[in-house]
């Protein structure tokens, strides 16, 4: 079987997505092809959850120019996605006096890039800010764009949203070979065999490897694995910044940020991996971000820690973003390397990819578009009058299925129910949270189960933790009567 479209994405982490939604606004058909079962999946789902401001970054490498960029953009799209979002500024902390000089490069490098209202402070500054700095504080860098974010919310509202004005994804449909060129492309899947105009290789981990099917200037990712510890939202306030060391080549260490909802967040290691798929945690990696994140940063409530997690980070061995039209495959557009700030550069990459794409097919606007897209109904953020009013109409939302996070029936069920919705424990937990409190899911996983299973019209045995074979049931433990 083959169908055509006109533009075929490979991979729905944040920057496909974000492809696609820009995409969504001109008159072309759109598939976007992912190997997992959901959006959020590969690289998308396990990071810091930092908008960058920019100052990293070389000048003049498209990194610079997509972090400062998509930064700028964040605030609107944030806005008309309903995702949540906080600048609430970052310090890179010097603790030794023989490295100042690295701040005040780092802020030079800032000014360079077009990052607005760096400033270097004080020691005293950084502790009236931080009352939790370490003694050993010197001055700090600060950049006030900077920001947390939630980047779940992010990729699902770019995915929805682009699916609402018309853009189809297929999921768990790896891509086996990719062949042909510009006006004739041909992506094959196990299941079925498309073609295309254009192809977008947004494939996070695997993008060398889709590049190479249709180029002679082979690429090469080196996953590289990023540990992480969550704390307890018991610990909010505990720091009102992102707070990173100095960077290093490795990247820019290990951090210690609230995040939007309200935990502190601590890591990540960079360790390079050979597995492109697979992020294991390890007692290494977990001793590391306990031992680097003392070091700018005193008395971490590390007691309070409810989980450690891992993600995998698409190094190229160029050190940059590589995106673009492929010099010897016309139509074939890459986005390989896109480590961070790859979260914060998602816009601008987006509306970039897209306008290179836009020229090649000479599309036209759609003469109506929807950018705007809801998160789903959260009945503890609404007024005593408005959550009364929604429970008298659906009384599911008033049923609290998930006590940690205070989340209710209605919430997971509209999850399930949306476009793109969730199919999995996972896919619940990223869209509304369930399972991501202090008990993560020991209390409130097999009612979700049996929400999933009644939604999807699926035996509890066929419900997963992230699809595939990750079943939870595996038998009875009685014979039905």
């Amino acid at each position: 079987m083959d169908v055509n479209y006109d533009i075929i994405i490979i991979g729905a982490g944040v920057t496909g997505c974000a492809i696609a939604r820009s995409l969504s606004r001109f008159n072309c058909s759109v598939l976007v092809l992912e190997k997992d079962e959901d959006v959020c999946c590969g690289t998308s789902k396990a990071n810091s959850g930092i908008v960058h401001a920019g100052y990293d970054a070389k000048p003049g490498t498209l990194k610079a120019r997509m972090n400062v960029l998509g930064n700028d953009l964040m605030t609107s799209l944030c806005e008309e996605l309903d995702i949540p979002f906080k600048r609430i500024g970052s310090l890179v902390v010097c603790t030794d006096e023989t490295e100042s000089s690295g701040i005040s490069s780092l802020y030079e490098r800032g000014l360079a890039n077009g990052v607005p209202d760096l400033q270097i402070l004080s020691s005293d500054t950084v502790r009236s800010l931080e009352p939790n700095i370490s003694d050993s504080v010197v001055c700090a860098l600060y950049a006030p764009t900077a920001g947390i974010i939630c980047p779940f919310r992010l990729n699902i509202g770019l995915a929805e949203c682009a699916c609402q004005n018309g853009v189809e994804f297929v999921f768990n449909s790896p891509v086996l070979a990719v062949s042909g060129g510009f006006g004739g492309f041909n992506v094959t899947t196990a299941a079925c065999s498309y073609s295309c105009s254009v192809v977008v290789n947004a494939a996070g981990c695997h993008a060398d490897e889709i590049h190479n099917m249709v180029s002679g200037d082979k690429l090469e990712i080196i996953p590289r694995r990023g540990d992480y510890l969550l704390l307890d939202r018991s610990c909010s306030g505990f720091v009102s910044h992102v707070i990173f060391p100095q960077p290093t080549a490795m990247g820019k260490g290990i951090l210690v940020t609230p995040t939007v909802h309200g935990n502190i967040l601590v890591g990540p290691t960079a360790i390079d991996s050979d597995c492109k798929d697979e992020a294991p945690v390890t007692a290494e990696g977990i001793s590391a971000v306990i031992e680097g994140s003392g070091r700018n940063v005193t008395g971490v409530p590390l007691k309070q820690v409810i989980t450690c997690f891992s993600g995998l980070r698409a190094h190229e061995t160029g050190g940059d973003f590589i995106l673009g039209e492929v010099s010897d495959c016309p139509g074939f557009f890459d986005c390989v390397g896109i480590e961070s700030p790859g979260l914060t550069a998602c816009p601008a990459i987006g509306d970039y990819i897209s306008s290179l794409v836009v020229a090649k097919l000479s599309l036209g606007v759609k003469s109506s578009w929807n950018g705007i897209c809801h998160d789903v109904k959260k009945p503890f953020e609404m007024s005593d009058a408005e959550r009364d009013r929604l429970i008298f109409e659906h009384p599911e939302y008033g049923k609290i299925i998930c006590r940690c996070e205070t989340v209710t029936e209605g919430e997971i069920i509209d999850s399930i129910r949306r476009p793109l919705g969730a199919r999995s424990l996972d896919g619940v937990k990223r869209r509304v949270r369930a399972g991501m409190g202090r008990c993560q899911g020991g209390f409130c996983s097999p009612r979700v189960m049996e929400i999933l299973s009644h939604e999807l019209g699926l035996p509890l045995s066929a419900v997963t933790k992230s699809g595939g074979d990750s079943f939870i049931v595996c038998g009875r433990t009685k014979d039905e009567s």
